[in-house]
């Protein structure tokens, strides 16, 4: 791959550096980089690093040399003090386009087994391309066959990169609390593990957006006892060490010090969907019994994945929550469960999450209460409607700590 450096003068900054209260922030296709690095094939894994300096004095600065109008991309990065720097990690970068998820096959065959799934948008090295429609990828630990006619390839895809890259915060510490509110005496809202990508939703958290987010998520009794015993004022001095983060439909806080900020593209998930087995290697007689139901609500299940999430929607084809996603794979295979992910939560018998099959049903929350459920499809893994960016997705099932693991099937 040659290298080459993309240069842009300062005469054409003003439609390139977009000024904000967050700070400069590159418009998509302009996030076009200065480290030497070649443009073809990137996962968009942008890690962007920020100065001390104040925003203020970051845009003075930014005013001053796009006045000037003789600096080039480089220089203006210079004195932003602020560093765009694009990995390369794919030679020939593709990116699913498709109404759900792709499928990657084992093999060049719409007959050969499915070892992994791409989301819309999601990214991949094409290795090749095939006489017949085939393109050979690599997707993070997912290698197989697409089909090409599904894929946008070369500068169509980085062009497209920069529009579907999301900024994620990925958890460095064993694991990390996520809270109520960007405070150590805020009450926890869960645990994340390690090596688990957070969505950022904000990342300069100032004192007017702290304000209006507890006077829109904490203006009643209950949610306002969560937050009673953090003092606000201290909070407030701290802003700057904390992130607001995405966890399903839920907006959280974690501290900075323990992720590392970074821009991604979607990748593709491994299938490890199995029937699990018993202690001894054997399935029991009871297992057995329900294994063919298990194996077909995963397969099912699977049919959805990438679909719309929608807030107390209930259809598997035009958009679901949560809860309404269990409810209809399970009333599909003739079992009626409650439609609140709480509700279904009292309503299954608790088993511990080692004993958990494909089937099962994995419940999230704050701590205190239930507010997620996902379904379990075997190989450590659940399928939920997890929220309006991602919809339907498949997860490591402790991307966040259940608080409970729920059977229907006996």
């Amino acid at each position: 791959m040659n290298s080459h450096i993309v240069k842009l003068s300062a005469m054409g900054m003003a439609g390139i550096l977009a000024m904000s209260s967050n700070g400069v922030d590159l418009s998509a296709k302009q996030r076009l980089l200065t480290d030497n690095t070649a443009v073809a094939g990137t996962t968009l894994a942008l890690d962007k690093y920020c100065s001390s300096e104040s925003q203020v004095e970051k845009q003075s600065k930014v005013s001053l040399v796009e006045a000037s109008g003789a600096a080039t991309l480089e220089c203006v990065n210079a004195v932003v003090a602020e560093e765009v720097v694009l990995n390369i990690k794919y030679d020939r970068l593709g990116i699913a386009k498709v109404k759900g998820a792709l499928n990657v096959r084992a093999k060049a065959s719409t007959t050969s087994k499915i070892v992994g799934k791409m989301s819309n948008n999601a990214a991949c090295n094409v290795e090749k391309v095939t006489k017949s429609g085939w393109a050979k990828i690599k997707s993070g630990d997912v290698r197989g066959f697409v089909k090409k006619e599904f894929l946008v390839m070369d500068e169509e895809a980085e062009e497209l990169a920069y529009e579907v890259g999301k900024k994620v915060a990925t958890v460095q510490t064993t694991t990390l609390n996520a809270r109520f509110l960007p405070s150590t005496s805020s009450g926890k809202y869960t645990l994340v593990p390690i090596g688990e990508e957070l969505e950022v939703i904000r990342d300069d958290i100032s004192e007017k957006y702290v304000d209006s987010f507890i006077e829109k998520h904490f203006n009643d009794k209950a949610s306002k006892k969560l937050i009673s015993d953090v003092d606000k004022d201290l909070m407030k001095d701290e802003l700057k060490d904390w992130v607001c983060v995405q966890i399903d439909d839920e907006k959280v806080f974690v501290a900075r010090e323990f992720v590392t900020m970074s821009y991604e593209l979607d990748r593709a998930v491994s299938i490890k969907a199995k029937q699990e087995k018993s202690k001894s290697g054997k399935s029991s007689s009871k297992d057995s019994t329900s294994g063919g139901i298990r194996t077909s609500m995963v397969a099912f299940a699977m049919q959805y994945l990438g679909n719309r999430y929608v807030y107390g929607g209930t259809s598997l084809t035009n958009g679901t929550d949560c809860s309404g996603f269990t409810m209809r794979i399970y009333q599909h295979f003739g079992y009626s469960i409650p439609r609140s992910s709480a509700a279904q939560a009292s309503f299954t018998r608790t088993i511990s999450a080692s004993e958990a099959q494909p089937g099962d049903l994995f419940f999230y929350g704050n701590g205190r209460s239930v507010g997620h459920v996902a379904m379990y499809i075997g190989g450590g893994q659940v399928i939920h409607a997890s929220n309006a960016r991602t919809g339907i997705k498949i997860s490591n099932a402790f991307y966040r700590t259940p608080i409970k693991v729920g059977r229907v099937l006996r």
